[in-house]
């Protein structure tokens, strides 16, 4: 009776032991990471500089989790300037204040001090990255975040043979922080030097032949390339010559596979890419250079890296290229590339994109709207003493959501918000529609909203709301451009998108809202607009602004607060034990 009762209880603590397993396999790991913020040294296009890195790499290390895992990350800042670090992608469900912009989550990370992240991964699955989010550190200070699917689950197409992360990146041969301090204060941010591809420049720029990057693959093995564009200010076209690239995934998120020879990226985007290596053994260029939509100067330079192929020789020769296949041909073939202003290309492979919306990964559209915000999305002027804005003297360059430029707080909003503190850092009125309604994308708009007016504005919803905000592009001064918007704390829906003037009446019937896109970062056309929606299940204060570094700093931003649910599990968690002084 007594090794019964034995058996009983061994049988019941296994029970215990069994559930306390899968209930850790539900929530996800926990992982552990540091960050040592540190200068180093680096020799590009014939020169050295001493740079911000982390780890003493660039791009910075690579985070990698499961679906629903926890990472904490240890920032260690022994640079001369203050830093942040923004988790782009992660939703981080009622904890923003490890988001991580300055000023708006949190106060900077001093130089000697730190600073431990609780990065909170829940539904992302794919490629994220992450990246400074104080000035314009993020140059430097970025890196790849890959998030595998739950252990003993698998992708939602064909397994690849290898993984490789792509990250494209800008390069000054000058100090980054003295370039950004020039750009405060003239308005007129100075172009990189090149764009890199995994740090390295690639043989089309002077002193880089012996460095480009290489992608060793073997004839037959199909790869998947996780592709971050961390670029300061300009949209990329990429191609890999003669091999077709599928398109898997999107800012975390899965879509129907999408068969091209090119892809267009913008800033803060991320894609999954698979390819194939089915082409005649040999070395393959790829390549990327800008999409340019405005009138502003942009950097034209292409930066290359080489794929190319390794198990050659062990091939029969009716699949050889050439007679010795030892030895590449001294000119890679070259990928056809759209042109630098090629919109229609930018845009119909935007429109291709669409979610995977299957039993496993389905999808929640709302299908009617609670809020709906009309944000026009414009280049506007700044009157400002010695400064020129595309050649109008005594103005710099400035930016505006519905005709309001952002002005940077002194202290965090979300303290400020959380504690109920009597302030002036910030209102309550970001207006849901512009100030008037007139033909945004015409060439004669009001000369009222050439000058946008100041503010550190926020716009509030209700916990649970559906919400849709429509991003119109203006022609404001004649200075239209593509706009690629990102909102902190969500992924949303991309719904519809069009050129010209939005239809409030009209364009939402041909919404898509059985499987549209599910992400994080989108592209408002130049002179045209972009429809996206979302619940606000996710309370807390979240920055929304555009991903082009140089219109942030013009004042293209705000904030969004999602007012706390009911309950203690619909409101913001309580803060962390710690966290960094003004």
């Amino acid at each position: 009776m007594g090794m019964e009762k034995m058996e009983v209880m061994l049988r019941f603590l296994g029970l215990l032991l069994l559930n306390e397993l899968l209930y850790c396999m539900a929530e996800g790991n926990i992982n552990y990471y540091d960050f040592i913020l540190q200068d180093s040294n680096f020799t590009r296009l014939c020169s050295t500089k001493s740079m911000l890195t982390v780890n003493g790499s660039f791009p910075g290390p690579v985070l990698r989790a499961y679906r629903g895992d926890t990472v904490y990350v240890n920032v260690h800042n022994q640079g001369e300037y203050n830093i942040t670090i923004h988790w782009h992608g992660v939703k981080q469900p009622r904890n923003p204040w490890s988001d991580g912009p300055e000023y708006i989550t949190q106060c900077p990370i001093q130089p000697g001090s730190n600073f431990t992240y609780e990065i909170i991964f829940s539904t992302e699955e794919g490629t994220l990255w992450w990246h400074a989010h104080s000035d314009w550190s993020r140059a430097t200070i970025h890196g790849a975040i890959i998030v595998l699917p739950r252990k003993g689950t698998s992708y939602p197409f064909p397994e690849p043979d290898e993984e490789e992360t792509i990250i494209f990146s800008s390069w000054f041969k000058g100090h980054v922080m003295k370039i950004y301090n020039e750009a405060v204060v003239t308005g007129v941010p100075k172009l990189s030097d090149a764009f890199t591809i995994n740090g390295q420049p690639g043989d089309l720029y002077p002193c880089s032949n012996e460095t480009t990057y290489r992608l060793l693959v073997q004839y037959g093995k199909t790869y998947l390339l996780r592709i971050v564009n961390a670029i300061l200010n300009e949209e990329l076209f990429f191609s890999v010559a003669e091999h077709n690239l599928t398109i898997v995934g999107t800012d975390g998120a899965y879509i129907k596979p999408v068969i091209t020879n090119y892809i267009m990226i913008a800033p803060g985007q991320t894609l999954d890419v698979l390819v194939t290596a089915n082409q005649p053994p040999s070395n393959y260029y790829m390549a990327a250079r800008a999409f340019v939509s405005g009138k502003f100067s942009f950097h034209n330079g292409t930066t290359t890296g080489i794929f190319q192929y390794t198990n050659c020789c062990s091939l029969p020769l009716s699949i050889l290229q050439y007679t010795s296949c030892c030895s590449p041909p001294l000119s890679p073939s070259f990928p056809n590339l759209p042109s630098f202003k090629d919109s229609a290309a930018a845009l119909t492979f935007t429109k291709r994109l669409k979610s995977l919306a299957n039993q496993d990964y389905p999808v929640n559209v709302p299908q009617n709207v609670n809020t709906q915000i009309i944000m026009t999305v414009s280049l506007n002027l700044l009157p400002t003493p010695e400064a020129s804005c595309a050649r109008v003297v005594g103005n710099r360059c400035s930016g505006g959501l519905n005709n309001i430029s952002w002005v940077m707080p002194s202290t965090a909003i979300l303290q400020t918000y959380y504690r109920q503190m009597e302030q002036n850092i910030f209102t309550y009125d970001f207006p849901g529609q512009p100030p008037l309604s007139y033909n945004y994308t015409g060439e004669n708009l009001p000369s009222s909203l050439l000058v946008a007016s100041p503010g550190t504005k926020a716009k509030v919803v209700n916990y649970n709301e559906t919400v849709e905000i429509v991003f119109q592009g203006t022609n404001a001064g004649g200075r239209a451009e593509y706009h690629p918007m990102h909102l902190h704390g969500y992924n949303f829906y991309l719904v519809g998108v069009g050129s010209g003037n939005f239809n409030n009446e009209t364009d939402p019937k041909n919404y898509n809202l059985n499987d549209p896109p599910y992400v994080n970062t989108i592209g408002v056309p130049k002179n045209g607009w972009a429809a996206i929606r979302f619940r606000a299940e996710n309370p807390g204060v979240w920055l929304m602004h555009c991903h082009l570094e140089k219109h942030a700093t013009w004042g293209m931003d705000m904030v969004l607060i999602v007012k706390n649910g009911s309950t203690a599990s619909t409101s913001i968690r309580p803060p962390p034990a710690y966290m960094p002084d003004c």
